[in-house]
Parts: structure tokens; sequence; C-alpha cells
């Protein structure tokens, strides 16, 4: 971690980066929210038959993929303004939790599943490549910077590491703590994990050695994502807040507070400047990174489980607890949805 500048403590480090910061993203912040203005149609899409837990963007932008509770993946393909499904992905024998892409092959996408197995999917054969048996029901995955390791945790609190090449475990963890998400940084460097007793523990990587255990918030830290440009990460957790930290120096820089209900999920935008986070509440927040300000609002009907940032653009992918039509409260709907269109459209 890098020192701050003679004389310097790492808060006046990040308050001077700020206060450079703060000039520009006013004119960020008023160009973004004209943006939101005559683009701030959502549609949604039919993608499974039952709950949506997991929606990820290739890394070129080109498809979106989604989890299921109905034990599939879904692949849409991304035309103009809509969502065109490519294909449906079936083999698990149970819920996929949670998917993520390559970091730099926009063709392979992996899936996390409670069936204790992990499948790596090729998206130019739609078929699976690899299915990869654990010892525990998954529920998080992620894929290193690097593209060359598969992180997956299961509901025993062992996380897994998997070479993506040969698919051989390279390395085990077992916590003594609830590991709920995980994440490398942007240098690879390092390995996060956020957990039930509100801490984000930190190891070195690849020796897998405890460097730092931060206190970030008071109740249960669900959930952790790293910023593209490298300078933050957030973390949310059951208290409702959202913490954002500086990556170099470790330190809260600022909470965003207008959720009501525990944090289930967040995104950050393709530039790092905008920051999104959902929870029981209906709505999701898209907040200005730089200052806390909301930008904008998305409106809701039910719970959201999940957002993602498309990579390129300011279009969001979501997926929400909805049901089918007004008076069957017991289907659920399998939708995915799609922020950021034009209303015109």
């Amino acid at each position: 971690l890098a020192p701050p500048p003679a004389g310097q403590t790492p808060a006046q480090t990040i308050r001077r980066r700020m206060t450079s910061s703060s000039k520009m993203s006013s004119q960020y912040y008023q160009e973004m929210q004209e943006s939101f203005r005559s683009n701030s149609k959502s549609r949604e899409f039919p993608a499974h038959t039952a709950k949506v837990h997991s929606v990820a963007w290739s890394c070129d932008g080109r498809r979106l993929a989604s989890g299921s509770f109905d034990k599939t993946a879904s692949v849409f393909v991304l035309e103009k303004d809509r969502l065109v499904k490519e294909n449906n992905y079936r083999g698990h024998g149970d819920s996929v939790d949670q998917l993520c892409w390559h970091p730099t092959n926009p063709d392979l996408f992996v899936t996390a599943s409670g069936d204790k197995t992990i499948r790596i999917w090729d998206v130019r054969t739609t078929k699976c490549i690899a299915t990869v048996n654990t010892k525990g029901e998954n529920i998080n995955i992620c894929w290193s910077p690097d593209g060359q390791t598969i992180a997956v945790g299961n509901k025993d609190d062992v996380v897994t590491f998997i070479d993506a090449k040969t698919h051989r475990s390279r390395a085990e963890e077992q916590f003594k703590f609830e590991v709920n998400e995980i994440s490398w940084n942007n240098d690879n460097d390092m390995f996060f994990l956020t957990n039930g007793n509100g801490c984000i523990n930190i190891l070195s990587y690849p020796e897998l050695k405890p460097i730092q255990s931060i206190n970030a918030h008071p109740s249960n830290c669900i959930c952790i994502k790293f910023d593209p440009a490298g300078r933050y990460f957030a973390t949310g957790s059951a208290d409702a807040l959202v913490s954002l930290w500086d990556v170099e120096e470790l330190v809260c820089v600022r909470c965003f507070s207008r959720l009501d209900w525990p944090v289930r999920t967040l995104s950050f935008s393709h530039d790092g400047k905008m920051l999104a986070s959902a929870s029981e509440d209906h709505f999701i927040d898209i907040a200005e990174v730089e200052t806390g300000e909301k930008l904008w609002e998305v409106q809701c009907d039910s719970p959201t489980f999940t957002v993602a940032w498309h990579p390129k653009r300011p279009l969001l992918a979501y997926a929400c607890d909805d049901k089918e039509g007004k008076y069957d409260n017991n289907r659920e709907a399998g939708t995915v949805k799609l922020f950021g269109l034009p209303n015109d459209s």
C-alpha cells in the first residue's frame, strides 16, 4: 500500500484528491442528470421461470447473463435498446445463485450452484466446457482479474480457488466466520471477503495470508464491489448503509444512506463515477461517487436482488422479486430489466 506524501496523513491525502475531483464532478452530475432525464426508461425481458438471483455483463458489453432459482442460466445479446434472448443453459441440479464472466474473454462465463458444482460455459458452442465438483452448496463466485483463477464460496464458509485452465483446486480456505461476498482487488494481489460480523477481511494473494480485518459496519457486511478505475471499493451492509473505501489507504471516504433495508447488491459504472445500490426498498439508488449525491433513482415494484452496470454505457441491468400478474402472487416473474433506455423508445 502506497504511503501518503511526506507530512500528510492518509485522510489529508484523500481530502486533497477529493477537492480536485469535486470540481469535475459537479459538471458530471449535471451531464448525467440531463442524460437520465431523456433516458430513464426501464424495459423488462422474460428470462426464467423463477426468481433471478444474479445478472452480469460480458467484458465487451455484448451479452448479459442471468442465473436463477429455476436451475438455469440465460444469455441475452444487447441489440440497440433491447435484450434478445440467445440461449438458456441447463445442467445444474439446483439454484444458480451467482455467475460472472471471464474478465477479458467475452465468450466464457461461470455459474455457482447449490448442487455442489460450478460450471464454465462457452457461448460460441452453447455448451458447458467444464463441471467442477466442490465440497458444499455454492453461493458466491468471482473470476480473478488476470483470468487464471475462479474463487467460489459455499454455505459452510469454505472458499475454493480453482485453476481456470486445468479446472483443479489450487487452494481451499475454511473461515471461522460467515463469508458473504468475495472479490479480488483490481491488481490481483489481494483477496477481499465481507463477513457476518460487519468486517472486511483482506488476504494477500496468492499466499492467502491475512493482511487486515477492517471493522466496516456494525452489522452483517453483505456485498463488495471494486470500481473499474481502481480508486475505490464499496461495501453494503445489513445496517442499510453503503460505505465507500479508498483502495490505497483502506479508509472509509463516505457513506451513502438513502436506503432503509439491508443492502444486497452494488455496481460501479464503467467510468467508476456512479454507484448503484439496491435492497428491499422499492427503488435502486444511483449515487455520484465523488460527492455521494443522488443522481437518480430507479423505481421498482419489489425488492431488488442484483444490479450490474454495462461496461461501456450508462445502462443498468437488474432483477427484482417480481410476481406474475396482479392476482397470482405465488408465481415468480423471472424477468431481467434494463434501465437507461431512451424515453421515446
